[in-house]
Parts: structure tokens; C-alpha cells; sequence
């Protein structure tokens, strides 16, 4: 069955998530490989995902005002950008906060661009074939997501990290070509509004919105948790598990094979099996990961830390997949853009706050004992989404939902 998504929005995404990916990997390694504290590497880490906390905001109002393509075009210019100044740093040996900044430059690209393709969709596929639509850019982004860590670990242990960021940079030539492709008409026109009024218009509409609130508070949780792990698990797995850079690049690999799992079977998933039973699934099984992690002794070092990737790619993927075609569903048009702007700031804003928190914590209490750290973060995650009506909805909405707390806001617009 031919997938539901036209190619050149399939490219752009794929593209740009695959970079962003690669970028984490190989920042993250090479920076440990260079003798990085801990709390240096969270530093970078925070640097890379900083961009989603300041950028998301501004970016998704945008999406809702100009035509999506020329987003994805800047997408693709500060990815190129980006990333060649990375690895020419990386060539010189520079591990400090230029990197940091050429890595907040490219991860900004891929940012406005999930935005663009997240307002985009609905418009170019039925509300009936989203979770497929949405199943299929997930699927795309896990292949290269298995290869990144294995790209960066060879890269990286062969003394040319930088390599990874080149490749980054041909992503954001891939992105620029896809961005050709695509449609080039503007939103229907809105009421002008400062940009201040027009983020909190998004925020508002989420803060009150039954879904989406606990959705929101989910990925807050998850996104701080995750990152927290990442800052800690490459000196881990050094320094703990004793294992070297192709062996950590290897388990982290497996991270993809969970999100390919995911992303195929996905939509016969959502279609099959309770749409709450899937959204309590996904923080659930990545809390079984790091906690099973957290209590593996050093011998079962490998198998426990590919079983947790395993874990946080499958479980997530699922999530995602859902919660992007839910909120999809229930979203008027001409708030997609700061809908997912709002969301996409849950999601990945945290993560430069869970890096940073996970980089002291590896310094003061030790990484054996930080490893807790994400333990209690993915718990509270898991928590959000059960202390709220998420794990009794049945089924996908099949068209856009109007709640009462919403009505309002629907009426002023007409």
C-alpha cells in the first residue's frame, strides 16, 4: 500500500529529524571521547535542544500566518549552516560553547520545519488516514534513526567526528531540494495580533483543552527524563559499564529498531486497540526501561541498555503517533501552527532543563546514583496521563472536536 504522504514532505521530515538525531549522537560522544565532564556534556546536550524551548513559540506563529514552505526552507539553511560550523569545530578539537552554539543553530531547522509539516498535513490528507500519515513519517524517521548512533560511535571512535556533522549538513541540502516540492499558498488570512497574544491564543486553547492539557504535561515529564538520561548515559556506559564507543553506539542503534517496531505497527495499533491504552503505554514502558537499567549489574551492562533504547523508541513512537493524530483531529485549522507550537514546546523545551539536570546531578551524586533521576521523571510522566480521562478514550476522533470550554473561543473567531 503506497504511503499517504506526498514525497517531498516525506524527505523534509525525514530529513531533518534524521539530522537532529545524528547531531545529539555525535556531539554527545565526541564530547565524552574528548574528556567532557559530565556536566559539560549536558551543557552541549542542552545547547543542541535548546532551540526547541526558544524557537518552537515565535516559529509556530509564523506557521499559522506565511506559506509552510518557505519554514521548511529556512529549515534547511540553518541546518546547513549549522552543522558545517559544528564540524569544523569538531576538526579543531573545539568542544566548548561555540559548538554549543553551532548545534543550537542547526537544531533550530528542524524545529520550524516538524512545525511546518505538523500544520501542513491535515491539509493534504484525510482526518480518517492521519495516524497512517503520521505512521509513515515515524516510520522514515526510525531507519535513519537505527543508523545515526552507529554513524557517530564508527565516526567518533575513528577520530573523525565531525563526519556525522557533515552528513547533518547534507540533510539540510535534502531539505532545501524537498522544500521545491511543496505547496507554496499562505494560510487563510487572521486577525492581526501582537506575537505575544497570538502564542498565548495556542497556549490557552491547550491549558483548557481535555487532551491536549494532559498530553502536554506527559511530554513535559517524558522529554526531561529522556534527556536527563541522555546526558548521563554516555559516561555511564563508560565509565560504569566499562563499555566502548561502538558497543554504546550499538545499544543506542537498538533505540531505532524499537521506534521501527513502533512506527509499522503503529496505525493497525491505534486502529485495533484503545486510543487511552496507547497513550498510558508509552511513558509506562520507557519508566520499565531506565528502571530496569538502573538495578542491571555491570555484567548485563549491554543487554539491559539496548533493552532500554528498545523500550524508549517502541513505547514513544506509539505515543506519538497517537497524540500527533489526536491533537490533529481536535484542533481548528488556524490554530495548528501554535497548537503544536504549545506542544512542541512541552515535548522538546524540556529537554535542555533535563540534560542540564542530568549533567550536575552525573557530577555531584555520582552517575549511579543520578541514574534515579530519569527513574522519577518518567514516573511522573506515566502519571499525568493516568490522573486524567486519557485512558478511557476509546477511539480516534474521526473529525474535529468542539468541546464546550472551546466554544468560545470558536465564536469570537467568527
Amino acid at each position: 500500500m503506497s504511503s499517504p504522504v506526498p514525497i517531498a514532505l516525506l524527505l523534509a521530515g525525514v530529513s531533518s529529524q534524521f539530522a537532529d538525531k545524528l547531531s545529539l549522537d555525535t556531539i554527545s560522544l565526541a564530547a565524552t571521547q574528548g574528556g567532557a565532564s559530565p556536566r559539560l556534556v549536558g551543557l552541549l546536550v542542552a545547547a543542541q535542544s535548546a532551540a526547541w524551548l526558544l524557537v518552537s513559540l515565535p516559529a509556530g506563529v509564523f506557521a499559522d500566518r506565511i506559506a509552510p514552505r518557505s519554514l521548511v526552507m529556512l529549515g534547511g539553511g540553518l541546518m546547513l549552516a549549522g552543522s558545517l560550523m559544528g564540524a569544523g569545530l569538531l576538526a579543531l578539537g573545539l568542544v566548548g560553547w561555540p559548538l554549543g552554539l553551532s548545534t543550537f543553530i542547526a537544531a533550530s531547522g528542524p524545529v520550524v520545519i516538524a512545525l511546518s509539516i505538523f500544520v501542513l498535513l491535515p491539509r493534504m490528507v484525510a482526518v480518517s488516514t492521519l495516524p497512517r500519515a503520521n505512521g509513515r513519517l515515524e516510520l522514515g524517521r526510525a531507519c535513519f534513526s537505527l543508523a545515526a548512533p552507529l554513524i557517530a560511535g564508527w565516526a567518533v571512535a575513528h577520530g573523525v567526528g565531525g563526519l556525522g556533522l557533515v552528513i547533518c549538513a547534507l540533510a539540510g541540502l535534502v531539505v532545501l531540494v524537498a522544500a521545491t516540492r511543496l505547496p507554496g499558498d499562505r494560510p487563510p488570512a487572521q486577525p492581526r495580533q501582537r506575537l505575544h497574544r497570538a502564542i498565548a491564543e495556542g497556549g490557552a486553547f491547550v491549558a483548557r483543552h481535555p487532551y491536549l492539557r494532559p498530553i502536554a504535561l506527559c511530554a513535559i515529564g517524558w522529554n526531561m527524563a529522556f534527556f536527563a538520561f541522555l546526558a548521563i548515559v554516555t559516561p555511564y556506559a563508560a565509565r560504569i559499564l566499562l563499555l566502548a564507543p561502538e558497543t554504546i553506539g550499538l545499544a543506542s542503534s537498538v533505540y531505532g529498531a524499537g521506534l521501527i517496531a513502533g512506527a509499522l505497527s503503529g496505525p493497525a495499533l491505534i486502529a485495533r486497540l484503545p486510543t487511552g491504552l496507547l497513550l498510558v503505554f508509552g511513558p509506562a514502558s520507557s519508566l520499565l526501561g531506565v528502571g530496569l537499567l538502573a538495578l542491571a549489574p555491570a555484567s548485563l551492562g549491554w543487554p539491559a541498555l539496548a533493552l532500554a533504547f528498545f523500550l524508549f523508541g517502541f513505547g514513544p513512537i506509539l505515543w506519538f503517533i497517537t497524540q500527533t493524530s489526536l491533537r490533529q483531529a481536535v484542533t481548528p485549522q488556524a490554530l495548528l501552527g501554535r497548537v503544536s507550537a504549545t506542544l512542541t514546546t512541552a515535548m522538546y523545551g524540556m529537554r535542555p532543563v533535563g540534560a542540564l539536570a542530568g549533567g550536575l546531578a552525573g557530577e555531584w551524586l555520582g552517575l549511579q546514583t543520578a541514574m534515579l533521576l530519569p527513574v522519577g521523571l518518567f514516573a511522573l510522566s506515566t502519571l499525568a496521563i493516568l490522573a486524567s480521562r486519557m485512558p478511557g478514550l476509546k477511539a480516534m476522533p474521526e473529525g474535529e472536536v468542539v468541546l464546550p470550554a472551546n466554544k468560545a473561543w470558536l465564536a469570537a473567531r467568527s
